[in-house]
């Protein structure tokens, strides 16, 4: 899952993001893409640590992090898994957690209950990787009716415009600190997730929320990370814009601030032959993988490796 591992940089490198559960489409969202891939076909409750049959691929899931896996198999996560698994040869068994997903590698993953995590950075150390599938990054959104064409941190219109809104613990809550303007939005922010407190709990702003506040006005500037905010940017009834935050972004101390990531998939480490095997299959089925990408409106950039 996108926000499993890296997302988080700012803080800690295995820290993550995830979204609060979005409970239904908000007024600002037009009417969903009429496309849709065909869901997965099967699913299955965590139980206890037993072997897959070899005809079906097990894939750790969270049940309500959307816009990426939600358990009526819609999610981005969820059909590119299930188109991986079919150039497999296999059937898409989806072992659904109702933790957070930064959980589904402790919890999932190495018990054992399922086999493979979707939507990992590919560098993370908890498990073998296969070869990445697409990168992404994070975008600066505003929307399409000002003037406000966002595309550095060092754009002097950020230290004056009104709210912005960034995700907790990510390089853009990093880079709203450096910029000396986080005290003033911290309450704000703070509001979106009814001010609970992250250094108690696992807290992140609803990615829907998120385009939400600046697709009605209620903030100027988001920075997220392209897939969490995509859907909703595709689906907004007000136009709105992203634009790549630059790689080359450094904070003022001068730490460079990675803002894409390569995106893989993860086994348990010694599974190599299911990572072969994932490889070869994420190689035919790439067509579709860009083809639900593209659906979903998540603007990508080059794979590093």
């Amino acid at each position: 899952m996108s926000r499993v591992t890296g997302r988080s940089r700012a803080a800690a490198p295995a820290a993550c993001l995830i979204a609060l559960a979005w409970l239904g489409a908000p007024a600002w969202l037009g009417a969903p893409a009429s496309a849709q891939e065909p869901r997965p076909p099967a699913s299955e409750p965590a139980r206890a640590e037993g072997k897959a049959d070899p005809g079906t691929l097990r894939i750790c899931a969270a049940e309500s992090q959307p816009p990426l896996s939600m358990k009526d198999g819609s999610g981005l996560e969820n059909r590119i898994a299930a188109a991986v698994a079919e150039a497999m040869g296999r059937k898409p068994v989806f072992v659904w957690s109702s933790k957070p997903a930064i959980y589904l590698v402790r919890d999932g993953l190495d018990k054992k209950l399922c086999d493979v995590v979707v939507g990992l950075d590919s560098d993370d150390p908890r498990v073998l990787v296969t070869k990445p599938y697409y990168r992404s990054g994070y975008v600066f959104l505003t929307r399409a009716d000002r003037d406000l064409d966002v595309k550095s941190w060092a754009d002097p219109r950020l230290k004056e415009v009104g709210h912005m809104v960034v995700g907790f613990g990510t390089p853009a809550e990093a880079m709203l600190k450096d910029i000396g303007r986080y005290e003033e939005d911290m309450a704000y922010l703070y509001s979106l997730v009814n001010f609970r407190a992250p250094r108690n709990q696992y807290t992140q702003i609803d990615p829907a929320r998120m385009v939400g506040e600046v697709a009605t006005g209620k903030a100027d500037v988001g920075v997220a990370f392209a897939p969490d905010i995509a859907r909703y940017v595709r689906d907004a009834a007000t136009p709105l814009r992203m634009n790549p935050v630059p790689d080359d972004t450094v904070r003022s101390d001068g730490q460079r601030m990675a803002q894409s990531f390569d995106q893989s998939m993860g086994v348990r480490r010694g599974d190599e032959d299911l990572r072969r095997e994932l490889d070869a299959a994420l190689v035919k089925a790439k067509p579709q993988i860009a083809a639900i990408l593209k659906q979903e409106g998540v603007p990508l950039a080059r794979a590093s490796n």
